[in-house]
């Protein structure tokens, strides 16, 4: 008899411990599936804001601007604009921001403009090519904007640069 509890009491212990196994790997795989869900939303979330501006009061005299397109540059939405050579000017994010000029391309070389700005928070260059020269240059082309978690976000830009 003394045996028979032991060896009953020894399989109830045992079926137990399965049976909490089995509840936590579901409960596991339930709490991963939380994780991988908020992840990809996450994920999915990730964008840069780029919202128009008038142009800046700071900028005197020599500059470059850009809008998203020609209408929103006749409009004057624009989306960058520079101080030809110093301090660029962009509302990223709901914030109106100042960045440092790093590199700008001779634009009479080949005609094509070039631009690499940056701060902590973004990386961006401009790329256009002249589509037209009076007493202002105008150009087309795109603007890249990248974030350290690799956010990178495309835009077409129209627009001028001149004195």
């Amino acid at each position: 008899m003394k045996y028979f509890i032991i060896f009953f009491s020894a399989f109830l212990l045992v079926a137990c411990k399965k049976e909490q196994q089995g509840s936590q790997n579901s409960a596991s795989v339930d709490s991963s599936n939380i994780v991988k869900d908020s992840v990809a939303t996450d994920l999915s979330s990730k964008k840069i804001a780029v919202e128009t501006f008038p142009f800046p009061p700071e900028i005197k005299e020599c500059s470059c601007y850009f809008a998203k397109s020609k209408a929103d540059f006749l409009a004057e939405k624009y989306i960058y604009a520079d101080d030809a050579g110093k301090t660029a000017y962009m509302k990223l994010d709901g914030k109106r921001i100042a960045l440092n000029l790093i590199a700008s391309s001779d634009m009479e070389a080949d005609e094509v403009l070039s631009k690499e700005i940056e701060n902590d928070d973004y990386k961006i260059s401009v790329k256009g090519k002249k589509i037209k020269g009076e007493e202002a240059l105008l150009f087309e082309g795109t603007l890249t904007i990248e974030k350290p978690d690799g956010t990178v976000v495309n835009i077409s830009i129209y627009g001028e640069c001149g004195c």
